[in-house]
């Protein structure tokens, strides 16, 4: 049966049609602040349950790391989808749903019979919400609607890599898979939006996220420059190309963030590490100088850093002005913030007998708090007892299982 019911999307159902990354990450937000997700598989399993990282002693590999990430609180069917009897089965499964959440390339679900008008006839208050890498073409056809995509070709596309990189010459992908993540938060925040207007008038709607769209709108800075300033940006390393102390600088055992490019705080960085001087100097006095003369900026704030420890100059100024180390993730494991905020969770792993660690929940809620109310499922781990709840009699199901329509 479901977990017991929690969350601000208590009562909503969504039936997750999703794969790889940005599809199960947006369902997993929702499955999070307590909607329901039926994870629906092909009966051999989704891709990402293969693509690891396993535990040596794990003899069962049922899924790795990957796919244990993105698909906690959500239960699993598996359904052969090109066989009619499991595609009656989706269908009775989306009659009883709020949401339905697909990553697909555009015109798959429409040529397995589960396209939105079919749906919507079916359902009306159905939120139907897809995440591909150019958008769909009933919001907007790109010609390059057919192309697939992945996270690397929507940092590509989006204007990502080209603004980050060690220098200009050298764009460089982000290393966490925004090209996902990103469109997957931007869904999760449409279809919560259309089911507060499903809600309210009876009516559900298309909600589309391209990758390469969601991208763009990362980098919202650029189109500014571009605009306002007929700037091409290029990547600046670790600089901000506007700002200035507002960046990375050497520690003696690694590297610190800082910003302190306001007057004010400027003036009190300076007093901490002892240099008043740099506060009436010329090329330093004001923003606007020290946008001007960063390299010298960077050069004497490194100067006291590059002599001191991370621990060191995180006792000096953490907290006195906008500073961080640079973790590692084992530092993030250790850090004090990370457990108060209950960011790293344990969660089972079948074929394991120890638990395993996933992150967290960054959105936090006083009255309706999410929780990790269950870790990923097997795959068609609940084929049975989902089925048996739309009102499957059990000889059915042993029946398609027999004939593989369900897994």
């Amino acid at each position: 049966m479901p977990a017991a019911g929690f969350g601000a999307l208590d009562g909503v159902r969504v039936i997750d049609f999703t794969q790889m990354l940005a599809g199960p990450f947006c369902t997993q937000l929702l499955a999070d602040q307590g909607a329901e997700v039926i994870k629906i598989e092909p009966v051999e399993g989704e891709e990402s349950r293969q693509a690891g990282p396993f535990r040596p002693e794990d003899k069962l590999r049922d899924f790795g790391g990957y796919f244990a990430s993105v698909n906690r609180n959500k239960r699993s069917i598996g359904l052969d989808l090109k066989d009619p009897a499991a595609r009656g089965i989706a269908l009775e499964l989306i009659d009883t749903a709020d949401v339905v959440v697909e990553n697909y390339r555009a015109g798959v679900m429409d040529r397995l019979g589960l396209s939105y008008e079919t749906l919507r006839e079916r359902n009306p208050k159905l939120v139907y919400a897809s995440i591909r890498g150019f958008g769909d073409p009933r919001t907007g056809k790109s010609p390059y609607s057919e192309w697939p995509a992945f996270d690397v070709v929507a940092q590509a596309m989006g204007g990502l890599m080209q603004i980050n990189g060690p220098d200009r010459h050298t764009p460089l992908k982000v290393g966490p898979g925004v090209g996902d993540l990103y469109p997957a938060t931007l869904c999760a925040y449409g279809v919560t939006a259309a089911l507060f207007r499903a809600a309210r008038t009876g009516e559900g709607q298309f909600v589309d996220v391209s990758m390469v769209d969601a991208v763009l709108a990362l980098c919202e800075r650029t189109v500014h420059q571009h605009s306002f300033q007929d700037l091409i940006p290029f990547p600046e390393g670790n600089r901000h190309p506007l700002l200035s102390p507002f960046g990375l600088f050497k520690a003696k055992d690694g590297f610190v963030t800082l910003a302190a490019h306001f007057d004010a705080m400027w003036v009190k960085l300076c007093k901490l590490i002892d240099r008043p001087d740099l506060i009436t100097d010329s090329r330093t006095a004001t923003a606007a100088a020290r946008v001007d003369h960063r390299d010298f900026v960077y050069e004497q704030l490194e100067n006291y850093t590059s002599e001191r420890t991370k621990r060191e100059l995180t006792d000096l100024l953490g907290g006195k002005i906008p500073f961080g180390p640079v973790y590692n993730v084992a530092e993030v494991f250790a850090d004090p913030h990370i457990a108060a905020r209950e960011m790293i969770v344990k969660v089972a792993h079948p074929g394991l007998d120890r638990e395993m660690s996933i992150a967290g929940i960054p959105l936090k809620m006083t009255g309706t708090p999410g929780r990790v109310a269950r870790r990923a499922p097997m795959v068609g781990e609940h084929t049975g007892e989902i089925l048996r709840e739309i009102g499957i009699p059990e000889a059915r199901v042993s029946e398609l299982r027999a004939q593989g329509s369900i897994g």
